[in-house]
């Protein structure tokens, strides 16, 4: 699961509606929150004192005529995660939740965050900051008409506005005689200063062939022949997120967490490629491997970091036209670009290309799986021995599954914050423990493990939720059905180009026949060593039709108030599909190889095909990783994944089968 405002999903969509979030460690949990109604507040020691950074800040906005001045949560590059020095909104309010919307004027101070986040800044705002209880730029341009005269500035950083944010913005402010500032020196690092944390420094990295699906040269000309082939004939690309940049030259670094990125921009043209960023950072053998040491087409010109808006204004004061992605651009950008140069669409060229994935990437992702397969049947394993005796909560369940993925080749880190949670806790669909906030797992509640690991090869993205006792009937409905959801999903054979949100409805039919549901989306995009929520695939209303060589998650859920939570997450590849008669369509390769909690399944529930389909899965996960748990001597491992992939039948109680009593006699002999 994810966040919405990704770098890996454009902002403007806000986290809110696309609901694809991990929240930072401690957003959730203990009650004590401020009171600011008494005399004097009450403010819990977890409260962060801003009345000196907010005086500074208002000096600042008077010295710029400002009446009001904007701090979003994102970077320059609508990061999903966004580095420390970038934590600009958490600094200036002491609230460290990942969404929402910081506003500051001359008399009064807000914040706009939705309903995951209101305890937490209870929590953590003191009371100079009032708590807004809705989201959107709608609500935030009604409140600054309220408390602004007429005459007014807004001023914001270009650089964290996205173009779309502004044109909201701008059209919610229209008539109001209040003007829009772009203020390219941001105001709350004036403020921040030398306490600013600095800006990341290690090193950026080439990843060898054997790990990429083409040359950066090769991906290079690509984009070029997309150019040429353009009906309106941009003589270049400018790309802005993130992702773009290390995709395009398999380059990858450290900058942001959980993700394979460093700060960078590009801008491709038909004769000159040029690289914004940090060049100290490169080794002389990246740089040779960029060979930037020349000026020709296939030479990657470097220049700082820094330069990219005035390298920009400069390359359009020729006859040039410049094509860009709507959805990441920022307003930074694309106001030094005359409207008669610009080529605008929703997405690059390098966005849409880098979302199908070509064979040999395929297959990088798909043995990526089955190796973090290996890492979650051990957690499972460990679960089910140590739960029972009562040692292990949310926290050290989560640290140690980061371990045993650590063990596993290719491994960088965790592809997002593990989402850890046992009983009520699962009913938050975003929660994180911390090692100070957590919950006793028991084999009396269910338990949700939603995690992911970065490795050369792929990202992977998983989610089980098991019962160690005796789940109550509705627990195993609701299981069962998200269950149907997820297969019905993944049967589902569909016309090639089809949208993801067209098809979206058959993951909650099983839930919907019953009066239930799910408040978060149903899957998303996930990438090559880059985007754990990779933009722009998946089954939202943004999203992009559905093509041959996509992955995406599927992940339906069901989340019981107080009580437990269930989600089923999967990675699939999109292949082409077998039908009677000819045609492109299209359907959904599995590449998650984890068995489900038997214990929850309500076999009576699953229709014929659905119980095929589950017993086929059980069959490709024993054929995909009982050899490598064999290879690693994990017998212990592979004994529990023959128990848990066991063939299914309808009403048929679950004892042990002659198969089961083969593999145990064929273990004692490997012993």
């Amino acid at each position: 699961m994810a966040r919405a405002h990704w770098g890996c999903c454009p902002w403007l969509v806000f986290l809110y509606a696309c609901a694809w979030s991990h929240p930072k460690p401690g957003e959730l949990g203990r009650e004590d929150v401020r009171d600011c109604s008494t005399n004097p507040p009450y403010l819990p020691v977890t409260v962060v004192n801003t009345t000196a950074r907010l005086s500074a800040i208002r000096q600042q906005m008077e010295a710029w005529n400002l009446s009001a001045y904007i701090i979003p949560d994102t970077d320059a590059h609508q990061s999903e995660y966004i580095g420390k020095h970038d934590e600009r909104r958490a600094w200036m309010t002491g609230f460290t939740g990942s969404a929402g919307t910081a506003v500051v004027t001359m008399g009064k101070a807000a914040v706009w965050t939705d309903s995951r986040y209101w305890t937490q800044a209870e929590r953590e705002m003191d009371c100079n900051w009032d708590l807004k209880k809705e989201v959107g730029i709608t609500v935030i341009v009604s409140w600054l008409l309220t408390e602004m005269s007429t005459g007014g500035r807004v001023g914001f950083d270009p650089f964290l506005v996205s173009f779309d944010s502004w044109k909201s913005y701008d059209a919610n402010l229209q008539g109001s005689n209040i003007q829009l500032v772009s203020i390219t020196a941001n105001l709350v690092d004036l403020v921040w200063g030398s306490e600013r944390p600095p800006v990341p420094s290690e090193p950026i990295f080439a990843l060898e062939n054997a790990f990429t699906g083409s040359t950066w040269q090769e991906k290079v000309s690509n984009i070029r022949s997309q150019m040429q082939e353009h009906k309106k004939a941009p003589t270049a690309v400018l790309l802005t997120a993130l992702d773009e940049t290390a995709w395009l030259f398999n380059l990858r670094s450290s900058d942001i967490p959980y993700n394979p990125f460093f700060y960078s921009y590009t801008l491709l043209t038909n004769s000159s490629i040029r690289l914004f960023v940090n060049q100290s950072r490169f080794s002389p053998e990246t740089l040779q491997y960029l060979n930037s040491g020349c000026t020709g087409p296939m030479c990657v010109q470097l220049e700082d970091y820094s330069r990219v808006r005035d390298s920009v204004q400069a390359y359009v004061s020729g006859d040039v036209r410049v094509w860009i992605g709507t959805q990441y651009t920022m307003y930074g950008l694309y106001e030094v670009i005359p409207q008669e140069k610009l080529v605008a669409d929703s997405y690059s060229p390098v966005m849409i290309t880098k979302a199908v994935k070509n064979s040999k990437e395929q297959d990088l992702l798909r043995a990526s799986h089955v190796r973090d397969a290996v890492a979650v049947i051990r957690y499972l394993v460990w679960l089910e021995k140590n739960v029972p005796k009562g040692t292990v909560d949310e926290f050290s369940g989560a640290e140690f599954l980061d371990q045993l993925r650590g063990e596993e080749d290719f491994f960088t880190g965790p592809s997002f914050e593990t989402i850890s949670a046992s009983g009520l806790n699962a009913a938050l669909a975003h929660y994180s423990p911390t090692k100070e906030l957590n919950r006793k797992l028991s084999s009396d509640e269910m338990y949700l493990v939603d995690s992911g690991g970065q490795y050369w090869d792929g990202t992977t993205d998983i989610t089980r939720t098991v019962h160690w006792g005796t789940p109550s009937a509705f627990q195993k409905e609701a299981y069962t059905r998200v269950l149907m959801g997820n297969i019905d999903m993944s049967r589902l054979i569909f016309p090639a180009a089809t949208s993801g949100r067209v098809v979206e409805a058959f993951a909650r039919k099983a839930l919907w026949d019953v009066g239930l549901n799910y408040g978060h989306g149903t899957g998303h995009g996930i990438g090559n060593f880059l985007c754990v929520h990779e933009w722009p695939v998946g089954f939202q209303y943004n999203n992009i039709g559905m093509a041959k060589g996509m992955f995406t998650s599927i992940e339906p859920g069901y989340y019981q108030d107080g009580e437990f939570g269930i989600r089923i997450e999967d990675v699939f590849l999109v292949v082409e599909a077998k039908t009677k008669y000819p045609g492109s369509y299209l359907t959904f390769e599995v590449v998650s190889f984890v068995p489900y909690d038997r214990n929850l399944i309500d076999v009576s529930l699953l229709s014929p095909e659905q119980l095929q389909y589950l017993n086929q899965y059980y069959q490709v996960i024993r054929e995909k990783v009982g050899p490598e748990l064999l290879r690693r001597q994990l017998l212990e491992e592979f004994s529990w994944l023959q128990k848990h992939t066991e063939p299914l039948s309808a009403g048929a109680p679950h004892t042990a089968s002659l198969a089961s009593v083969l593999v145990a006699s064929t273990l004692a002999t490997l012993s």
